[in-house]
């Protein structure tokens, strides 16, 4: 069951920012400056609490104990041969890279050391070494996102594409075709998932490839995908025959999209969509439009810490142990201020979000008209 807490009979004025996304100090006496303070109060009890230190025990385990297992199930896979057995090998590889790629979100956030370089290289250790995929595109494609989720024109997850977020980008749909699919693309979502995978690689691959886009380590980047990706080739293409072995990469990038985009569509999905002319101070811009997925650890394990995606929108930089302990402080928090705090279970939260979609491309959703927009102006 969903559960949403309702706005209390709190002052609707809520924190303006976090302390690591602090904007210029308002005046005195403004909401946005109550707004603040009341957040940096927050921020004070948190830092208080030891929930802003880094869990170093908790990654370096994670760093090793993942190459550890990469290199276990190299061992296996040549053990095996050329065999269709080796669709399983796939699917533990495939499932094996997507936890490397929530160690690698981590990374990116700088949760795993206090130094920028040393997080850095982890991140393009994991992430372009490791996985096959480009962190300068998918780094900066997320920063928008985190700056402003779900708001239109900013946020680049609702940009339109496949999918359509908004009833203007249904609209917008020339052909027939286009609209019928977008009255049913909450069905076609989960297929289309088995080609995040591809997606991932080649967007990855294009923007270091391009010039024009600024890419911090071009050279590194580069060097590592090209790395990762040709070895992987040839020892895929060593060991199996050349029907088995494109059986076996397909199935690894098709469960590989499938658990990615398992674990990220719940967070935003479905919650509310913002209008680019509205503004939204901090904290109800990063919990009202974010969902956390209740359950016991395993689901933090299975989700990489996504699952409470409310308290990593405001602590981005919190070491992933840390989400747990801190989700009742928070929740507290938005009670009193009366900002929605909205948690489901994992079977709710894709219900919700198909339901959403589906919605969506029938035209059944105004997001101008949306019923938090008096909760969140400034």
């Amino acid at each position: 069951m969903t559960t949403v807490r309702p706005p209390s009979t709190a002052p609707s004025d809520a924190p303006a920012a976090a302390a690591e996304d602090a904007p210029t100090r308002p005046a005195r006496g403004t909401a946005q400056a109550r707004n603040l303070s009341d957040f940096t109060a927050l921020t004070a009890r948190v830092k208080a609490a030891g929930l802003m230190r880094r869990a170093y025990g908790y990654y370096w385990s994670k760093l090793i104990g993942l190459t550890a297992a990469g290199l276990a199930l190299a061992i296996v896979f040549v053990v095996i041969g050329d065999s269709w057995w080796q669709m399983v090998t796939a699917v533990a590889l495939a499932l094996l890279m997507t936890q490397i790629a929530f160690l690698g979100h981590d990374a990116a956030h700088r949760q795993i050391f206090v130094s920028g370089s040393w997080n850095e290289w982890v991140s393009l250790i994991v992430v372009n070494l490791y996985a096959g995929m480009g962190l300068g595109w998918w780094q900066k494609k997320h920063n928008k996102h985190h700056n402003a989720p779900n708001k239109i024109g900013i946020d680049p997850d609702i940009d339109p594409g496949v999918l359509a977020f908004t009833t203007e980008a249904v609209e917008s749909r020339k052909t027939p075709l286009t609209r019928w699919l977008a009255t049913k693309q909450g069905y076609f979502f989960y297929p289309l998932l088995l080609l995040e995978g591809i997606n991932l690689h080649i967007q990855g691959i294009k923007r270091v490839l391009t010039p024009s886009e600024a890419v911090k380590r071009r050279w590194v980047e580069l060097t590592f995908i090209l790395l990762r990706l040709i070895s992987f080739f040839v020892f895929v293409f060593w060991v199996l025959s050349p029907g088995i072995a494109f059986a076996f990469i397909g199935v690894q990038l098709a469960v590989f999209g499938l658990y990615m985009g398992l674990s990220f569509a719940p967070n935003h999905i479905g919650m509310p969509i913002v209008p680019a002319n509205q503004k939204i101070d901090f904290l109800r811009r990063q919990v009202l439009m974010s969902r956390n997925v209740t359950g016991r650890r395993w689901v933090d394990t299975f989700m990489g810490g996504l699952n409470f995606q409310v308290e990593h929108h405001l602590f981005p930089s919190m070491a992933r142990p840390n989400l747990r302990r801190v989700a009742p402080m928070v929740k507290e928090y938005c009670d009193q201020l009366g900002v929605r705090y909205t948690e489901t279970t994992m079977v709710q939260s894709y219900k919700a979000v198909t339901g959403y979609i589906n919605r969506v491309g029938r035209g059944g959703i105004d997001v101008w008209a949306c019923p938090l927009a008096t909760q969140t102006r400034v």
